[in-house]
């Protein structure tokens, strides 16, 4: 009902940027570190992510992730390709040091952490880097300025055939539905308030689009079926996942609950269905 809804309203709400552009709470740190951990309500969605991601890089490539968190999902990319070298970054030191956490605590050591701004890549030199990938997070730019000039830096730092994976809200058009889906993962009210206030901070399709086109005609855009909940640019280059890969992501699928599963079913219908499938077949 909610998206049908979303596709037969007319008029685009206004965007509200995030109260707090960095994230500094403890309380909000951990609340959304929780969310993401292996039995948290976003284990699924970091899972289809990182099996996406898989498929878009190469063993001995060194790989930014902007706006890295808690680690979380970047510690489901690690996993699944233990020859690929990450630079997670992240604004926030709170982020970083539970970030530090996350991988300590399970062993990652293909990961170094950087404190930094992913509008002015300053430690990264030019045509340096195999890979930038950003999993939920350009929705905590202040502005369509900031976000273009987040999109020039990518550029920058890409090698001539580096490859991307960015994904994001898209901006929808009626506050129930953002409430709706805000209030959908049953998560502490701290956590349902920053998903909202995500939710009211992204962007359009028009303007993520705007900003991506620096990256080039290779660089592929899929959208969520019937209104743009999430929306990925990615790099057209594409592999099939090794064995070892492959059933690494099946072992994080099995783990999953059951609902977890379904959700993670629900995620690949959504891009499917859109002409964006799954790169394997996750038994």
């Amino acid at each position: 009902m909610h998206l049908l809804r979303e596709r037969l309203y007319w008029r685009q709400q206004t965007r509200v940027p995030e109260p707090e552009l960095v994230m500094q709470s403890e309380t909000q740190t951990e609340s959304f570190a929780r969310a993401g951990q292996e039995d948290g309500a976003l284990a699924f969605l970091y899972l289809y992510h990182a099996v996406q991601i898989t498929s878009v890089l190469r063993p001995g490539d060194r790989v930014l992730d902007l706006a890295c968190g808690p680690a979380n999902q970047l510690l489901q990319i690690a996993r699944l390709n233990p020859k690929v070298h990450f630079v997670g970054l992240d604004a926030s030191p709170s982020m970083l040091q539970c970030a530090h956490n996350t991988l300590v605590q399970a062993h990652i050591h293909n990961v170094e952490l950087v404190q930094g701004d992913m509008t002015h890549l300053a430690r990264q030199d030019d045509a340096s880097l195999d890979g930038v990938i950003c999993t939920m997070s350009l929705h905590h730019l202040p502005d369509p300025s900031a976000l273009a000039t987040t999109l020039r830096e990518i550029r920058r730092v890409l090698k001539a055939q580096g490859r991307v994976y960015l994904v994001d809200f898209g901006q929808l058009k009626l506050r129930s539905t953002q409430h709706f889906f805000a209030n959908d993962l049953q998560q502490s009210p701290q956590f349902t308030e920053d998903y909202f206030n995500s939710l009211r901070a992204a962007f359009s399709v028009e303007e993520l689009t705007a900003a991506a086109a620096v990256l080039g005609p290779d660089v592929q855009r899929h959208v969520t079926v019937l209104t743009p909940f999430m929306v990925v640019f990615r790099s057209a280059y594409q592999r099939p996942l090794d064995a070892s890969a492959l059933q690494r992501a099946r072992e994080a699928f099995a783990s999953l609950s059951a609902s977890q599963q379904s959700n993670f079913r629900g995620v690949a219908d959504w891009f499917r269905l859109s002409g964006y499938p799954m790169p394997c077949d996750m038994g």
